[in-house]
């Protein structure tokens, strides 16, 4: 069986050591970016199935901007934001589009559930993981 390819986008390097090494104890063949710029090359060279992105990256960038680059390539990659804090505005945002919002500190067993259900495919836990 072909392991998913996960790529996860966070501007703070400690934390994207962190998740890769926890998604590849889970048999996940992780990349990981710590910009932007970094995530649209990784996008550009493979293809992934499924995306960890922070919300907040850049000053110029966000991580809204790399999901809709990567949905861009293509239009049923699935992803996750990750964040500290949300405005209102942001969770519409991700609720229209199907995507999950995680909250920092990240709890572990939430997001290995959250990525189980998304590489699944699983519509219904797409929506109950948005509404949490």
């Amino acid at each position: 069986m072909e392991k998913k390819r996960i790529l996860v986008v966070d501007d703070e390097p400690n934390v994207l050591v962190t998740y890769r090494l926890i998604l590849q104890q889970q048999g996940f063949e992780a990349h990981a970016a710590v910009s932007s710029e970094e995530a649209r090359r990784a996008l550009d060279s493979l293809e992934f199935d499924l995306l960890l992105c922070d919300l907040s990256l850049e000053k110029q960038e966000s991580g809204f901007d790399v999901i809709e680059y990567a949905r861009g390539k293509n239009a049923t990659l699935r992803a996750i934001l990750l964040t500290g804090y949300a405005s209102p505005e942001a969770n519409e945002w991700a609720e229209a589009q199907k995507i999950p919002i995680l909250f920092k500190p990240i709890d572990v067993q939430q997001l290995l559930d959250t990525i189980s259900s998304l590489t699944r495919n699983d519509d219904h836990a797409i929506r109950q993981a948005t509404c949490e």
